[in-house]
C-alpha cells in the first residue's frame, strides 16, 4: 500500500465539486482528511493522506490536477524544540494521530514523528511554542 500526505488548493470554480470523493470511487483510493478550509464561492485548501496502489495514486493526482487543483507534497514537518518544551501536555489533547502522548509515570511528553500528519494543531496549542513547522527536503512525487 502506497501512502502520501498532500496539500490541495482548490480554485473557486472547483470548490463545490466532489473531487476528493471521486478519488475513492473512481481510483480505488482511501483518503483521510487531516485539515480543511473550504468555503462556498471561495478558494479552499485541504491536507489529506491518500492511500492505495502506486498506479492509482498517480492516476488520482493526475485527475486532481486536470480539475485545476494545485497538488503539493506535504513538504513540511513538525519538530519539537526541546529547549522550549515544558511537558505541559497541551499538545497531546489536540493531536489526532497520537504522535504526541504523555509518557507515564514520568509525565513527559513523547513525540513520535513517524505518526505525525503535519496537521499543525499542536503548533497553536503549545503555550511555550515548542512545536515548530519546518520545511523538509522531500522531492515532489517520489
Amino acid at each position: 500500500m502506497y501512502s502520501k500526505i498532500l496539500k490541495l488548493r482548490f480554485p473557486v470554480t472547483e470548490v463545490q465539486k466532489p473531487l476528493v470523493c471521486n478519488l475513492a470511487r473512481e481510483f480505488d483510493l482511501m483518503f483521510n482528511i487531516l485539515n480543511a478550509g473550504i468555503l462556498p464561492r471561495k478558494e479552499g485548501f485541504m491536507v489529506l493522506e491518500i492511500s492505495g496502489s502506486r498506479k492509482n495514486y498517480k492516476d488520482g493526482v493526475k485527475y486532481l490536477k486536470n480539475q485545476g487543483v494545485d497538488v503539493q507534497n506535504a513538504s513540511q514537518e513538525i519538530k519539537r524544540n526541546e529547549n522550549k518544551c515544558t511537558h505541559c501536555g497541551s499538545c497531546t489533547a489536540v493531536c489526532p494521530t497520537g504522535a504526541l502522548s504523555v509518557k507515564r509515570p514520568e509525565m513527559a511528553v513523547d513525540f513520535d514523528q513517524q505518526k505525525c500528519s503535519v496537521c499543525e494543531l499542536c503548533v497553536t496549542a503549545c503555550p511555550p511554542r515548542a512545536m515548530e513547522v519546518r520545511p523538509t527536503n522531500q522531492l515532489f512525487f517520489e
